[in-house]
This record gives C-alpha cells, structure tokens and sequence, in this order.
C-alpha cells in the first residue's frame, strides 16, 4: 500500500498541530487530548446512550463521527481530533471476543491462556475484520472538512500482549510476567503477530485518511528495565520502519509510553516524530534528553482539571515555562482526561495555552 496523498501538503484551516510536529514556525503551542471524547462531556454521554453500548458506539461510523466531533464543537480551541475507537479492536478482530462489563472496563472471552491458543494466533484480515474503523475514518475525515488533522492510533504490541493474556485490564501482570519469563518464546510470537497487525492497522487508517498515527504504549511502564526496549519499544520502532518501508515517511509517527519517562534517550532513536510524555516526566528534563528534532506531547495531570481554574491556570504555565521558547511542543495531559473532569475546566485550560504559548513561539 502506497499513500498517493500526502497529509503533509493538504491544506487545512488550522495546521498548527502538524507545523509543530515538523518543528516550523507557530503562532502558539498547538493542544489536544488524550480521550477528549468522552464520558465527561454530557453529549457524549446522550449520543452513549443512543448507541446502546460502548462497542456498538466505536463500530456506527454516525456514531463514532459525531463524538469525535463533539468536543471540536464544544472547543474550537482544540488544535486536533483523534479517531474514536478502542486500541483492543485488534485483538477482537483477532477472535478473542472483545466485551465490556460496565464499572469494570474490557474483557475477553477468550483470552491467551495456553501454548495452544498462542500458538493458533495469527495476523487477521484487517481490511475486512475491522473495516468499520476505516469506515469511521472516512466519515469523520469528511465531516471535519479541513478543520484539523485527524489523529488515527492503535495500541502498542505490548500492551496489547497485556490484555490479551490477562484477559482484562486493571490487572497486576502476573500472568503475563510469568510467561515473559518462563516461556520467552510464546511472548515473542504474540509480539511478532502484533506488530504485523499493528502495521497493517495503522497502514489502512492512513489509506483511510489519518493525518499522523499515534502507538498507545500504555502499559510499557510496568516492564522491568531490561525488558522495555527488549518486548515494547523495539517493536514499536518496527512498526516504524515498517510503515515508513510502505511508503509513509511523511505521516507523523507519535509514540507514548504512560510510565516511561527513565527511557526517553532510547525513545528518541527510533524514528518517531514525537514522544508522549506522562505527568511524572519533567518536560525541561524531558526535552534535554531528545534534543531538538523530537517534538514532545504533554503532560499535564489529568488530576488538576478536577481542581480550580487558578490552580489549572498555574498548573498550564508551569509546564510552558517549563519546555521555554521554541516549536517542538504539543501540549496535552499526561494521560486520558477523567470522566470526572467539569467541561468549564477544559476551557479555562484551553485558554491559558492559548494565551500564555504565544510569548514562546516566532509567528
């Protein structure tokens, strides 16, 4: 597959956020966030509720079209939009039965709990399998109109690995631990058919219309030191070089590690874009370490926007004084924004960067 329409030379209303990603010239620091659709905001909540259930929102093109929209709408602000959807689409394409019990989040029916099943694992037909993403990409992407840059995303191999051995998140990884050390050959196999998925994954959102990809790495802090690069980030660098092999080097590449801050010089060589960073990272540390040809995202806690708009306020400009003058800076949180956070504390966020970021850009 080779994109014949480069996102980097269509023009959109506002571009800031893909500017920033090749660090030229902005006006301010461009911003979005992780789950900015979502249960905090009540139209979310009504359109949720039309939908029926959580999967049957993500797999309604309509559906999954109006809520990526939806806080574009309600904050103009926002400099991007993410597609709606799940980074566990994978596995369910792959047969493991994808549902979720309300309260406690995803499960798996069937989950990788034997040599066997690990074994049966294979790479899915993806155009087919999970073709009402591609679908939603498509709408969403006509929807918006050239308002901004549509941001596609999947998980990462690792931390897909995670659920699908658990069979459930909000675990303590033991039983995927158990089996990166004893049985070291069956976790590369999951990896190895993972990172083809994803790649493929990614590749079909691109034909779709994403205008930059995102790897969700959520669970590549609960590693062990010697086991980051070994079973998460030389995967994601695979993914990578693979979707940069098919031919699209000029779609930005975002990877984010929740947790993963000590590992940041080996993130800055493997050909991404930019790097997420979570709130525990300093971002002035942050960016002494990559240098200046890595743009870094984030990372407010999620946390402030529960507290007071001065305190929000403070909060922001810290962390702009913090990454000081320069074009290589996307604000976002440090993680997915609560279902718990008041609208009216996104928009005073929203503001102060807008505000507050022009002193530290040229144009």
């Amino acid at each position: 597959m080779i994109n014949n329409n480069q996102t980097m030379t269509t023009e959109f209303q506002n571009d800031t956020f893909l500017r920033t990603l090749k660090q030229q010239p902005t006006a301010y620091t461009p911003v979005w966030m992780m789950r900015q659709a979502g249960r905090y905001l009540p139209e979310y909540r009504n359109t949720r509720k039309n939908a029926g259930s959580f999967l049957d929102l993500c797999k309604n093109a309509d559906f999954a079209t109006e809520v990526t929209l939806q806080p574009l709408d309600r904050y103009p602000k926002l400099d991007a939009a993410i597609l709606f959807s799940d980074i566990l689409t994978i596995p369910d394409a792959m047969g493991l039965g994808l549902y979720f019990v309300e309260g406690e989040g995803p499960k798996f029916e069937r989950p990788l709990k034997d040599e066997k099943a690990i074994q049966k694992l294979d790479i899915p037909n993806v155009e087919e399998k999970l073709d009402y993403v591609f679908g939603a990409v498509r709408s969403i992407k006509k929807a918006l109109n050239q308002r901004v840059p549509l941001i596609g995303f999947s998980g990462s191999p690792w931390t897909l690995a995670t659920y699908m051995v658990e069979g459930q998140g909000g675990t303590d990884f033991l039983s995927i631990k158990k089996m990166l050390y004893a049985r070291p050959d069956l976790i590369s196999h999951i990896l190895k058919i993972n990172t083809e998925t994803v790649t493929k994954y990614l590749a079909c959102q691109i034909e779709a219309g994403v205008d930059a990809v995102m790897i969700f790495d959520s669970w590549g802090g609960a590693l062990a030191h010697s086991e980051y690069e070994s079973h998460s980030l030389n995967y994601m660098q695979v993914i990578i070089s693979n979707l940069n092999l098919l031919g699209y080097e000029e779609i930005p590449k975002i990877i984010f590690t929740k947790g993963g801050g000590q590992w940041l010089n080996a993130q800055s060589k493997i050909g991404a874009n930019a790097i997420g960073l979570d709130w525990q990272t300093n971002i002035h540390h942050a960016r002494k370490i990559v240098g200046q040809d890595i743009t870094l995202q984030g990372n407010l806690d999620p946390a402030i926007l529960l507290s007071s708009p001065e305190a929000i306020e403070s909060a922001v400009k810290k962390i702009l004084d913090d990454y000081g003058y320069g074009e290589s800076h996307i604000f976002n949180l440090g993680h997915g924004i609560t279902q718990f956070t008041p609208p009216e504390n996104v928009q005073c966020m929203l503001d102060t960067i807008r505000s507050y970021s022009t002193q530290f850009h040229k144009s």
